[in-house]
């Protein structure tokens, strides 16, 4: 099983995802939860595609590191796990 980084962007309306270790593998939704789901479906979807265009899967290389920014209200700092909800053995 491959862990994959992903990145959710909040939109004017939605939100949005990518993996940068997948290029092309987008997804929306409406709340995060939503495009959490949509996500994961589409990593599946580009994954089999990739398999059976008998081309090798990318490893999941990319990294996900968060930096302290002096100045910035820890109130609205958001912390997310790196994508701990990818890896169905993790909660």
């Amino acid at each position: 099983m491959a862990r994959y980084a992903v990145v959710i962007e909040k939109a004017a309306g939605n939100y949005s995802a990518y993996v940068p270790d997948l290029p092309g593998c987008v997804a929306t939704g409406n709340t995060v939860e939503e495009v959490k789901t949509e996500i994961r479906e589409a990593i599946e979807f580009h994954l089999d595609g990739l398999r059976e265009d008998g081309v090798p899967i990318p490893p999941p290389v990319s990294r996900v590191e968060y930096v302290e920014v002096a100045g910035w209200p820890s109130s609205i700092s958001y912390r997310l796990s790196a994508c701990s909800w990818l890896d169905p053995t993790k909660g």
